[in-house]
């Protein structure tokens, strides 16, 4: 038996050996000797003896037998051979009594070299097992910037709190989230069973994905087992067989499909772009005679201005869709499981499109259109890239341009406040367009920028403090608060406020042009659907879902300026950010003639240099904002605090979304 085993060993290492020929690539195993001999090692450490995966045992760590496998691991040398002898001889071993005796292996940027066990790993690895015991030594490259040095070292920072190799990510960030999936605090240490627990789950979703990854991506088991996490949830995952996960992962494919192909996300920037296709898949029966919707709010109509703004978009539809439609509404879906309840009770009763309405609920809203194939789920965030599901969200930055130009032109002064929530997703666009629209009208004008969800922060008794009068504030307010301190307002000497003007989320325009949409059959095919890209719909005042509104005391001259800019916005003939754009400490954002994609506007992680203040640290910020922040917030590319000298071409669009 041990004979005809090597034998078909053998035909896998010759196989690969020609396959790798055929691409240029080295056809034997990597020696780890010749590797560091040109990197720098900062220390060496000796680890003792740990379970460590076959799947990143990649080579030998001096050159000696090198020659004798191929780089999958598998046996070159012939069956009679003395080297085909001893590894049928290990092969007998491991079947009969099985091989307790730890290998002798150094790790290096997360892959491990085996220095006495080659072939106790080839025959492991023939045989399909997840891990074996091993003596490692780890040694540690030199600190640099280079992307995989700095993946190294997250992963150190992870295996610090872990003592686990049972993951390995491709992309920066993924430790620290497989951290928040499993509930870890910063420095928490695991404990066995955390240990067991992972290493359990990794295993059950290594041997699935083998087996449904018949497609042949190349995406890496681990990215592909934290989206998996992302979808599903750790406390579930750590409890599910190798046969549910492939059952999960078969519905989920698409969305694995899409993380292969680099998570594009088609951005549809006007409704006259939503294809057919779209809409096909979207309502799977064809064009309808009637749909039954749902709306699924965080909070109250009553205590959200956010809720209560698209409470109103669904009454909207309502009327202008006069016994063609019925709608439903959910309240206090604040949790994952609300939210599960909310989506479950609408599709019982008998729902076909459901608009999620806040960020918080994309993963559930995903869980559950895996679920619900034939229901549509929209959930209002952006940059987000899931193909189960339609995200949408507005342009707000180009009514903050507006708000700024209308604020310099009435100021007598060059002083003008901005209060913010958070730094998540669009946020800084909407900063930095305010900022850009003041300037236009008054270059000297400086904004002051506050913000309310900074702990113990007071922010508008700051810019009270400092003397400000005229301030941008909240955009909404709702029935139970009728408070003034929204959208674009000025203190009076005796300490009343005027409001001036305000910006509008038309959420009633944005479904009515989507209902429109499916009721219409679309167009023509969709190059989303083609490509297999997560689709977004990120509409401003082009399609009259954002607006502002002015007083009735605006002076007529500033009233038509303003008109004049929405009128240019609205036809496409000016855009808020184009250069030439500098940020703080004068960095060239934008070059002169050129503009900002929607991803780099959507993305901003940077203050204009008109904007006196700053974006608050994840640990300044209040504990519901940490949450969402942890969850869309603007990413900061800590390797290249001044990157940006000039504009990069072909960006992809995007946008936020939060409660």
């Amino acid at each position: 038996m041990a004979g005809s085993e090597y034998s078909a060993a053998l035909r896998q290492g010759r196989r690969s050996y020609r396959t790798a020929l055929s691409k240029g690539e080295y056809p034997y195993l990597p020696v780890l000797d010749e590797m560091i001999s040109y990197t720098e090692v900062a220390s060496i450490e000796n680890l003792g003896i740990m379970d460590i995966p076959l799947s990143k045992i990649v080579g030998t760590k001096t050159v000696g037998r090198s020659n004798a496998f191929a780089n999958n691991f598998m046996p070159l040398l012939p069956e009679e051979s003395e080297f085909g002898r001893k590894w049928a001889a290990v092969y007998n071993h491991q079947i009969n009594d099985g091989i307790n005796d730890p290998v002798i292996a150094y790790e290096f940027m997360n892959q491990f070299y085996v220095q006495e066990g080659n072939k106790r790993v080839s025959v492991m690895k023939h045989l399909k097992t997840y891990s074996l015991p091993a003596s490692v030594t780890r040694l540690v490259p030199k600190r640099s910037e280079d992307k995989e040095n700095r993946l190294y070292y997250e992963f150190l920072d992870f295996y610090n709190v872990s003592r686990s190799y049972d993951v390995c990510f491709y992309k920066e960030g993924n430790y620290q989230k497989l951290l928040k999936y499993m509930g870890k605090k910063e420095g928490e240490q695991f404990s066995d069973d955390d240990r067991m627990d992972l290493h359990s789950a990794c295993y059950n979703f290594e041997l699935a994905f083998s087996k449904v990854n018949t497609e042949k991506l190349d995406i890496n088991v681990s990215d592909a087992f934290l989206l998996y996490v992302e979808i599903y949830g750790y406390e579930k995952v750590i409890d599910q067989t190798e046969q549910e996960i492939s059952r999960c992962l078969q519905k989920m494919w698409t969305e694995i499909t899409l993380a292969d192909r680099g998570s594009q996300v088609e951005l549809v920037q006007n409704p006259e772009n939503v294809k057919a296709t779209l809409l096909n898949k979207l309502i799977p029966l064809g064009v309808p005679d009637s749909l039954k919707i749902a709306f699924i709010y965080t909070k109250t109509t009553d205590t959200s201005s956010w809720a209560y703004a698209h409470e109103l978009g669904r009454q909207y539809l309502e009327q202008v869709f006069v016994g063609k439609i019925e709608t439903m509404a959910f309240e206090n879906a604040d949790t994952e499981a609300q939210v599960e309840a909310a989506i479950d009770e609408a599709v019982a009763a008998g729902c076909e499109l459901i608009f999620t309405t806040a960020t918080q609920m994309v993963n559930q809203s995903v869980r559950s259109a895996i679920q619900y194939p034939k229901v549509k789920i929209y959930n209002c965030s952006i940059k987000m890239s899931y193909s189960s599901i339609c995200t949408y969200y507005a342009r707000m930055y180009e009514s903050k341009f507006l708000m700024g130009a209308i604020a310099a032109a009435l100021s007598r002064t060059d002083r003008l406040g901005y209060v913010a929530d958070y730094p998540i997703y669009g946020a800084l666009a909407n900063i930095n367009a305010f900022a850009l629209g003041a300037k236009m009208i008054n270059p000297y004008v400086k904004i002051h920028l506050e913000w309310t969800k900074v702990e113990g922060n007071d922010a508008r008794e700051k810019l009270d403090q400092e003397g400000i009068v005229f301030v941008s504030d909240n955009d909404m307010i709702t029935p139970q608060n009728a408070s003034r301190e929204y959208g674009l307002y000025a203190k009076k000497d005796d300490g009343t406020l005027e409001n001036l003007a305000t910006p509008i989320w038309d959420w009633g325009k944005f479904y009515e042009r989507i209902i429109k949409n499916i009721f219409s059959g679309g167009s023509t095919e969709s190059s989303a659907q083609k490509g297999k890209k997560a689709v977004n719909y990120w509409w401003g005042m082009s399609a009259d879902v954002i607006d502002v509104i002015c007083s009735k005391s605006m002076p007529d001259e500033t009233a038509r300026l303003i008109e004049l800019l929405k009128t240019s916005i609205r036809s496409g003939e000016f855009q808020p950010f184009c250069g030439p754009l500098y940020a703080q400490g004068g960095i060239l954002q934008c070059e002169k003639g050129e503009c900002l994609g929607a991803d780099e506007i959507i993305t901003m992680d940077w203050l204009v240099e008109n904007v006196i203040g700053k974006i608050p640290e994840l640990d300044e910020l209040t504990k519901d904002a940490r949450e969402l922040v942890e969850f869309q917030g603007i990413k900061v590319d800590e390797s290249s605090p001044e990157k940006k000298t000039s504009v990069q071409e072909d960006k992809t669009d995007g946008s936020e979304g939060a409660e």
